[in-house]
């Protein structure tokens, strides 16, 4: 049982980070500070919003529109770190306690 919580915790960091770097990619891209007529920029950005997209579109829908500024990143990360640091430890501990495991 530990080794399935485990493998979510792993699974949300790596989500966590994904959601960071395209976070830092889309500043980049907004400051001019990346070229974006490079290929392999536009492929690894278009590979992040492939993995991060499904994630925002319900989001997306529920917040109102703050004209430029997308906070559904900001939501997922805080959704990742509400599972990480409260939900998934309490699951898996009265699984344990009620001798799941």
């Amino acid at each position: 049982m530990y080794s399935i919580y485990q493998i979510l915790q792993l699974l949300l960091n790596v989500l966590f980070y994904i959601i960071m770097i395209q976070i830092v990619l889309s500043w980049l891209f907004a400051f001019n500070v990346i070229n974006h007529h490079n290929q392999f920029v536009r492929q690894l950005v278009a590979g992040l919003a492939t993995i991060t997209e499904p994630l925002y579109r319900p989001i997306r829908r529920i917040l109102p529109d703050f004209g430029g500024i997308d906070f559904s990143p900001m939501v997922v990360l805080l959704i990742i770190g509400i599972l990480q640091r409260i939900l998934l430890p309490n699951i898996f501990a009265s699984l344990i306690n009620a001798g799941v495991a």
